[in-house]
């Protein structure tokens, strides 16, 4: 995990806001939720890079640094890290735009990061195994 910057680092890839169906008991949003929004959100990018289906295979350390709650506008923001052969490695931050709740909106309340991770995927063909991403385009100087 890097030092936490002010603000997101990123493609805007994924914006939502959770349901009441989301929290724990303590109405606070389960962990799973914000990493499976963050699952979806590099799995579109993985998708478009790699022309094709993407599968996530391994997903790095990661800390839950504030709660999120219902009403939130939860933000994911991705960066590629990493292209190899088959697989694509994604940053990926998730901040939060607090929402309905009752809070003073100030420079260092407006907007709150809540984790980090990267996550990789694999491309792989219509029966499961790895392919090999098309190469990219790159211009000569």
């Amino acid at each position: 995990m890097t030092n936490h910057s002010t603000y997101p680092e990123g493609e805007l890839l994924l914006r939502t806001s959770p349901m009441p169906s989301d929290t724990n008991a303590n109405g606070d949003i389960f962990g799973g939720w914000i990493m499976s929004q963050m699952d979806i959100a590099g799995g579109m990018m993985a998708i478009e890079i790699s022309a094709g289906r993407a599968v996530t295979i391994a997903v790095d350390a990661m800390k839950f640094i504030k709660p999120v709650k219902i009403g939130d506008v939860v933000c994911c923001y991705g960066t590629v890290t990493r292209i190899g052969n088959t697989s694509i490695t994604i940053r990926l931050e998730v901040w939060v735009k607090p929402g309905f709740r009752k809070m003073k909106i100030d420079k260092e309340n407006a907007l709150f990061m809540v984790t980090e991770a990267s996550y990789t995927y694999v491309a792989v063909d219509h029966e499961g195994r790895k392919r090999l991403l098309p190469k990219l385009e790159t211009s000569a100087s």
